[in-house]
């Protein structure tokens, strides 16, 4: 079987490739999202970290008395930062409505160019008009160093302790961490940093960390125009790509889609279950007329087609017992009471010649009795369940024949004509069944034929099929599926005088459904009369509930005409 087609009917097979897929896509969709969270995280903390050093440009430039003084201080600043700072006029540069938003609040831009891997820094200068930029295509300890000699060159414009405190914590709000003017025995700094220090060199403290609640860091000490004092900035968090918190929440987000997805998985399969569940609630209250409608081609639908099945089966096997009840009795109490009668006629009568006639009449009612008794089993083994079918192949040349010469042995004054097929044609079948079937047709004729009978077979477009026809008044059309129906009599002239018990050709029915065949009378088209036709697959099928389910419809709809 295809994927497809399993997929399109195992529900287990289904259930599992949809949790696949959704787990899948809940895990593309993770990575998706991680990645654009991550992109708007290190584009905000590309943007944070720059503003504040950038704002010390900016002051630097601003704080010029002429245009030669800005160039020497731009051109210092170029080479300290190890990149080339530029100043446009704001007009050349088309920045959109979130970029122009951050100028008015002064904060920095910055254009991250992925395919190129450099980066554009841009800053509005205090006069509004024009923006301070830099390219930069590597971060590197050079432009640490830098930020921390714009600070430090910041800060000599504050001459007092209290004034330089004041600055720093003016100039906390342009950057992402804290600035504060410490004592330098206050920083835990090793001989060989404050030996560096105290040379007027900028100190970088790497801090690593080895718990998962915060990220690792640096510090920077930059020296103070005030002895024993320093400009500590930091912690300076170092960018993390997988926070905790973040992927704790990619986590829950993920098992919360996936609960979703295996819902809408399992919810129509629950569904399903429950009105199963429904159907079998009213057919244990005894209402078999309950039908579970689930639609689909899974095995729960298919379930609920064999439940529908089953209760139409259980249903027609109720009414036809209770039918079969009803015709027993009526058709046992014509023989008993003839029986009956016969007895009280011995008790009678001392005639020796009477009595042998009337010894003979009670044989002749208990043969009847015999005859009933074996057709009322028959057809109760047939209506009950599957019969063991010994399916071989039948040479259906060899059985029209004999049927023909068992036909003709029982004297009628009916001529019997056989129209076999080759010798070579053959059929897939039960044999003593399909006698059965034949020979039920054939005594069924008999009764009404007036001349004429003609037995044929063969196969048509992989069908095989027997066919009985006689010249007698035939049926009429709206009669003709009543036939099938136990103990029917459709009018006087097929009564208990003409033979039979009425089971006859309810027997070739059923026997006809077991062979996934059907069976149809209609009107001989050379004799005039009734020409009856069982067909049936010349290969053998498997058989099945639902199949039983049409034929269950075809015969409720007999019974309600």
């Amino acid at each position: 079987m295809s994927l497809v087609s399993s997929l399109k009917h195992s529900i287990f097979v289904r259930i599992y490739a949809g949790l696949l897929i959704v787990c899948l896509c809940v895990a593309l969709f993770a990575q998706l999202l991680m990645d654009t969270i991550n992109k708007e995280r290190v584009q905000s903390y590309r943007e944070n970290m720059a503003t504040g050093a950038f704002y010390l440009v900016g002051e630097g430039i601003a704080r010029q008395d002429s245009e030669t003084q800005r160039e020497y201080w731009l051109s210092d600043a170029s080479s300290l930062f190890g990149s080339t700072f530029r100043i446009v006029p704001i007009k050349e540069v088309d920045f959109s409505s979130s970029e122009q938003r951050r100028f008015e609040s002064d904060e920095t831009v910055v254009r991250y160019v992925d395919q190129l891997n450099y980066t554009d820094v841009y800053h509005r200068l205090p006069d509004g008009e024009s923006v301070l930029t830099v390219r930069i295509t590597q971060v590197t300890e050079q432009q640490v160093r830098a930020m921390a000699v714009f600070l430090l060159d910041d800060m000599s414009y504050y001459t007092t302790l209290s004034a330089k405190r004041a600055r720093l914590t003016e100039l906390e709000e342009k950057f992402p961490f804290p600035l504060a003017l410490k004592g330098v025995n206050t920083l835990n700094l090793d001989s060989d940093q404050l030996a560096r220090l105290r040379r007027d060199e900028v100190v970088i403290l790497f801090q690593d960390t080895s718990t998962s609640q915060s990220n690792s860091s640096i510090r920077i000490i930059v020296p103070s125009e005030i002895s024993d004092m320093a400009i500590s900035m930091g912690p300076v968090p170092l960018f993390n790509w997988f926070p905790l918190n973040l992927i704790i929440s990619m986590v829950l987000i993920s098992m919360f889609l996936i609960s979703l997805g295996v819902y809408a998985l399992i919810f129509p399969l629950e569904r399903k279950l429950q009105l199963i569940q429904v159907g079998v609630n009213e057919v244990s209250q005894g209402n078999l007329d309950s039908r579970v409608q689930v639609i689909g081609q899974d095995e729960i639908a298919r379930l609920s087609a064999t439940f529908n099945a089953m209760t139409s089966h259980i249903k027609r096997l109720i009414e036809s017992q209770r039918e079969l009840t009803r015709a027993v009795s009526h058709e046992l109490r014509t023989p008993v009471a003839r029986i009956r009668f016969a007895v009280d006629m011995l008790a009678d009568t001392d005639d020796e010649d009477s009595r042998f006639t009337q010894r003979d009449f009670i044989d002749e009612d208990i043969e009847s009795l015999n005859g009933l008794i074996d057709e009322i089993l028959t057809y109760a083994k047939l209506e009950e369940g599957s019969p063991k079918l010994d399916l071989e192949p039948v040479n259906l040349k060899e059985l029209i024949e004999q049927i023909v010469r068992e036909t003709n042995a029982l004297g009628k004054d009916i001529k019997i004509v056989g129209k076999p097929p080759s010798s070579k044609v053959t059929a897939v079948a039960d044999r003593r069944y399909l006698h059965r079937v034949i020979q039920n047709l054939a005594g069924n004729a008999l009764r009404y034929a007036e001349t004429t009978i003609v037995i044929s077979a063969g196969v048509k477009k992989g069908d095989a099929f027997v066919s009985v026809e006689d010249d007698g008044h035939g049926i009429p059309e709206m009669d003709r599926e009543k036939v099938f129906i136990p103990f029917s009599r459709l009018d006087d002239s097929r009564t208990r005088a003409s033979g039979g018990y009425g089971l006859g050709l309810s027997i070739v029915s059923r026997i006809a459904f077991w062979f996934s065949g059907s069976m149809k009378v209609d009107e001989s088209p050379d004799l005039g009369g009734a020409r009856f036709v069982m067909t049936w697959p010349i290969k053998p099928l498997t058989q099945t509930i639902a199949a039983d389910q049409i034929t269950q419809e075809k015969s409720e709809r007999t019974f309600d005409s």
